[in-house]
This record gives C-alpha cells, structure tokens and sequence, in this order.
C-alpha cells in the first residue's frame, strides 16, 4: 500500500510539472500577459469579428425625390405652378430648409440632389421615377406618393389596395435591383379630409377645387348630404390603407424607413396650405414636410 501511495504521489507530481510547463509557453497568451500574443492561423481565428455595418447611415452624402405634386411643390409659389425650389425634399429655398440642405447644406444640395416627382402622378409611375434616381445612385431616395391614387374623378376610379401595393413593391425592387444598398425614406399619404375641412373654409380655394383637384375629396366641398359624408369616409379609409401598405412594404426592406405616420397625422393648418389651392402644402408646409423626414432619416431608431 505504501509503495503505491509513492507511485501515486510521483504521478500527480509528473502530471503536475507537465501542465505547469504547458502553461508557462501559453499562459500569459490566454490571459493577455506581456505576450504579443498567438500567430499565424491561430491568429486569425481568435480575432474578433469586425462590427458589422450599420443598415442605416444617419449622413447620406447624396439624396433623389420621387413622387407627386407635394414634392414638385405644386401651388407653393403660384397658382397651378410647380415650384421646386421649396419642395421640402430637395430644395434650396432658405425658408424651406428642405431634407437635402439639411443634410448636404445648400451647395450639396444643389449638386448632390435630384427631384423626378412629377405632379398628377400616381403609384404605378413610381417604377420608372425610381429607374431614373437609381441612374444617379443616390445614397437615399424619398418617396412621397399615394394622393393621386386617392385622388380620383370618383370614388371607384380609386387604385384597389392590392395595386398600390404591388406597384409600390415594383418600385422598391427597381430600385433595389440597381442600388441594394441605398436607403428610403417613406412618407406617409396626408391625411386628404382633413385638408378639406381646412380649406372648405376659403372661398377663393373651393374655386381653384373645381378645376379637377382631388374631385372625389373635395367635390361638392359643402356638401353635407349623407352620399358626400359617405364618399369622403371611403377615400380617407382608402387612404389610410395605402398607409398601411407603406409602412408594411417598407418594413420588409432593412434599408427603408416609414415615418410612423408622421405627415398623415400632422395636422396641416391654413398657415401651411397653399394661398392659391388651399389644399396642397405652403413654403410653410413644405418646411414642415422637411422637418419631419430629417427627423425619421436621422433618427437612431426607425419610427414605430
């Protein structure tokens, strides 16, 4: 018994001397001693994993608008004019301080941005306005449409919800196709009854109505009948499911960001509607309008 003992006494002595020796070769490496640490292919799998990049970059050097009338700023300057120098998304009017010369600053903006919205047109020409900014690969793109869709001679000359979203979802892709990695931003479509409540009021406005704009909101302005009722609830339900073929597109693209509804909700007031129409955004409507995107498009965290 004895013999043993010493036999086993001198084994756990031998197995200790060997992993002390083992650990003075690696020991100051697994901890981070005074060594240069591990070399070679071992190297290369102990270091650590760069940080992925962001999916959202806060500073895009570079912006393009698609869409409508609101981006053309359609009525800011004159009557059934567009003016694009105080549209809120590529602007240079100092009033405006639109998206891109908050982010690019007025020389930026003039060089570094680009507006292919044109007034009148709906979802279904989005596509084509996105082949056109992804020629100049922006590092965003706005896009601000859906009131034409809404906007209709009647109530069912109105684009179905199942059109406006395959013909958004066409548009992404376009530019997805050509730009994988350019970010959107996506407004929401303003919230159309309440922009007649607001300007129903104005004489001159209810006139410039009749000439064809946003007949199936706003034909028959004083009307109370219960078919007018009627008529302006079913474009502001169609509206508010266009929002939501928005924010659930959009929310499908990691580089694409909705605003929560931001423009639908804001409540537009006289002070920021057109002088001529009453119904499209002012210059102060329009510097609202930018206001609002800067705020999703450098946000930390996308709008809930």
């Amino acid at each position: 018994m004895r013999n043993r003992g010493h036999r086993s006494r001198g084994l756990v002595a031998a197995a200790v001397a060997a992993l002390v020796g083992i650990a003075g070769v690696t020991g100051c490496d697994a901890v981070g001693g005074n060594s240069s640490g591990p070399t070679g292919s071992d190297a290369q799998s102990r270091k650590p994993s760069p940080k992925p990049t962001p999916d959202w970059d806060r500073s895009p050097r570079s912006l393009a608008a698609v869409g409508d009338s609101i981006t053309r700023g359609f009525d800011a300057c004159s009557v059934l004019t567009d003016c694009p120098e105080v549209s809120w998304a590529t602007g240079t009017d100092t009033k405006v301080k639109s998206l891109a010369v908050r982010l690019l600053g007025r020389t930026g903006a003039s060089q570094r941005s680009w507006n292919y919205a044109v007034t009148g047109s709906r979802m279904a020409d989005l596509p084509g306005q996105m082949a056109q900014a992804a020629a100049k690969k922006p590092q965003l793109v706005t896009v601000m449409a859906g009131a034409n869709d809404a906007c209709r001679s009647s109530v069912s000359a109105m684009t179905s919800v199942a059109d406006f979203r395959t013909q958004f979802e066409d548009a992404l892709s376009t530019l997805r196709s050509a730009l994988p990695k350019t970010q959107v931003y996506v407004s929401s479509v303003p919230d159309l009854k309440r922009l007649w409540s607001q300007g129903r009021t104005n004489p001159m406005g209810k006139q410039i109505w009749k000439l064809g704009i946003c007949p199936s909101m706003l034909g028959d302005a004083d009307s109370m009948t219960s078919a007018a009722t009627t008529r302006r609830d079913r474009v502001q339900d169609r509206v508010e499911s266009y929002n939501t073929v928005l924010e659930e597109v959009c929310a499908k693209d990691r580089r694409c960001r909705f605003d929560g509804g931001a423009v639908f909700e804001y409540r537009f007031g006289t002070a920021q509607l057109s002088h001529w129409d009453w119904f499209h955004p002012s210059v102060n409507g329009q510097a609202r309008l930018a206001e609002m995107a800067y705020g999703v498009v450098t946000s930390r965290t996308p709008s809930r």
